[in-house]
Parts: C-alpha cells; sequence; structure tokens
C-alpha cells in the first residue's frame, strides 16, 4: 500500500513540490500504477518463446556511404567558425 509518506518521499527525489490537497490524488495514482505493475507481473507465461514473432530474418538495411556536402557549403552562414566546426557560446543557467 502506497502512503502518503511514500509519495512525499518520491517527490523529494524527483524535486518536486506537491500541494497538500494533491496529496490523495497522487497517492492513489502511485497505488493504481504500482497495481497494474503486479498485474503485469502475476500474468501467466504460455512457455513459448517470444524471441522472433514475426519470423524475421534481417531487417537491417546496409550502411551505403554517400558524399557529404562540403564543408565550406556547410559553414557558409554559421556565425562563428573555428577549425571546420561550429562555435558556439556556453550557456550558464
Amino acid at each position: 500500500m502506497v502512503s502518503h509518506d511514500d509519495v512525499i518521499q518520491i517527490a523529494r527525489l524527483a524535486k518536486l513540490s506537491i500541494k497538500e490537497d494533491e496529496l490523495d490524488a497522487l497517492t492513489g495514482e502511485m497505488q493504481n500504477i504500482i497495481d497494474f505493475a503486479d498485474t503485469i507481473n502475476s500474468a501467466a507465461e504460455s512457455g513459448e518463446a517470444f524471441d522472433n514473432i514475426n519470423n524475421l530474418s534481417n531487417v537491417f538495411h546496409d550502411d551505403v556511404v554517400i558524399p557529404s556536402y562540403p564543408t565550406e557549403k556547410i559553414l557558409e552562414n554559421a556565425k562563428d567558425v573555428a577549425d571546420d566546426c561550429f562555435l558556439v557560446k556556453k550557456r550558464c543557467d
């Protein structure tokens, strides 16, 4: 059974703030999630292998190397460039 303290602890770990009036609803929702996971875990296994249920042998495409645009063309509209690379300002939050 999920308690209010469990929801408060999870919110604290996730660095979320929750209002007191939301606590009952969140506790109920968390319990529903736990109950659903328990239902899935208790499902009977058929014993059959689940691997390759569509009988696909190889669904991957071969890699094909194609020429890229010239570096000069790619960088021609760049505001700041150094050593054939885009220069991006460091963002400080």
